[in-house]
């Protein structure tokens, strides 16, 4: 079984991790765009284009199934990257987990990138998901860039300005963009309140990973031999992974279980 998962740069980690948790003996195939990053300010026609490139460059290798790994990306180019590769490669999407998150009852926040907070996007799936229940909005300005890079100063800014925009009742978090799940945990220091319930973060990486397994029929099989190989495109070039990756957990996981050809 190969799987490929695709983003602009490093967000794709989690996903992949969780992948290679549930299924040590899958391939799997990393495209990233390190040429066209980072694609947020992009038009939706220039990002769609960017990660067409970059889906196709991942197809070329002949993968089971694509992850996209990147909520922006999702937003913008999902259709069109379904119609150039579907049914042939199933093709499966990133979205904030708003309906978890709301079932859950309390008031949560929603962390997403700039142009994605208050986006049309976002607030349909609050209104499909979350009507009744006291959301906010917050937008983290600079984190994704600051994770991409691992720059941990600009990291501890910007979780610290986002958790300043937090109610201080909230119980839930909503990671809206993948970088955000590599700094999970600064972020539930970050949010957390004394007296308060543990904070629960919702994040999208088990999620997808599941239905990428579920949309090929597979079951995890967490024991299986770490049998499966790395491949890293670069823009479309074979390469390794980005040293920034190899700060955080998700990143070291893979370069141990299997290095990038």
């Amino acid at each position: 079984m190969k799987i490929a998962l695709m983003d602009s740069g490093i967000g794709l980690l989690a996903a992949t991790a969780t992948v290679r948790r549930l299924r040590p003996d899958a391939d799997l195939v990393l495209s990233l765009d390190p040429d066209g990053m980072p694609w947020g300010p992009r038009t939706p026609e220039d990002l769609t284009q960017r990660a067409l490139a970059v889906a196709q460059a991942a197809a070329a290798h002949r993968p089971d199934a694509l992850i996209v790994g990147c909520n922006t990306a999702s937003v913008h180019a999902l259709p069109t990257l379904r119609a150039h590769l579907e049914p042939g490669i199933p093709v499966i999407g990133t979205v904030p987990a708003i309906k978890p998150a709301a079932a859950g009852g309390g008031p949560f926040a929603i962390w997403a990138t700039p142009a994605t907070t208050g986006s049309p996007y976002q607030r349909g799936l609050i209104k499909d998901f979350a009507d009744g229940v006291s959301v906010t909005e917050v937008p983290c300005f600079g984190l994704a860039e600051a994770v991409e890079h691992a720059d941990e100063a600009a990291i501890e800014a910007a979780v610290a300005a986002a958790a300043a925009l937090t109610p201080k009742d909230v119980t839930t978090v909503v990671l809206g963009c993948t970088h955000y799940e590599l700094v999970a945990e600064r972020i539930r220091t970050a949010v957390q309140r004394p007296g308060f319930p543990p904070l629960v973060l919702h994040g999208s990486a088990g999620a997808v990973a599941a239905q990428a397994l579920r949309r090929l029929g597979e079951q995890p099989a967490p024991e299986a031999e770490a049998s499966g190989t790395l491949t890293v495109l670069l823009s479309g070039r074979e390469g390794p992974l980005p040293e920034p990756a190899l700060a955080y957990d998700e990143g070291r996981l893979l370069q141990e279980v299997s290095p990038a050809r």
